[in-house]
């Protein structure tokens, strides 16, 4: 399974972006599929995930500005990113789940910044 992310930029505060993940591979067998974020020295922390039939889990400091969204026809996840905050800044991964394993994709950075 391979993870391909994009959308990520530079954003002012307050401002918004939207991140796409788009997943190839042997998919057929990916349940769940969520966003990370990794700080410049910080460990790498949940965003929010969602599972085939849409049931999403956010982190608590992401709720009701983050949305995480999900096209299985076209086998991509998105995440909506709103009020964006300098603490935001970081880089962000794509993370899918199958029966056996968990994969990750190769980063998108975000920059939130005047």
């Amino acid at each position: 399974v391979q993870l391909v992310e994009s959308g990520g930029g530079l954003a002012q505060p307050g401002g918004s972006l939207r991140l796409s993940c788009a997943a190839s591979g042997r998919i057929f067998n990916i349940d769940s599929m969520g966003w990370y974020r990794q700080a410049p020295g910080k460990q790498r922390d949940l965003v929010a995930t969602i599972t085939n039939d849409g049931s999403t889990n956010y982190a608590d400091s992401m709720k009701g500005r983050f949305t995480i969204s999900r096209d299985n026809a076209k086998n991509t996840v998105y995440l909506q990113m709103n009020s964006l905050k300098p603490e935001d800044t970081a880089v962000y991964y794509c993370r899918a789940w199958d029966l056996r394993y968990n994969y990750w994709g190769q980063g998108t950075l975000v920059t939130v910044s005047s």
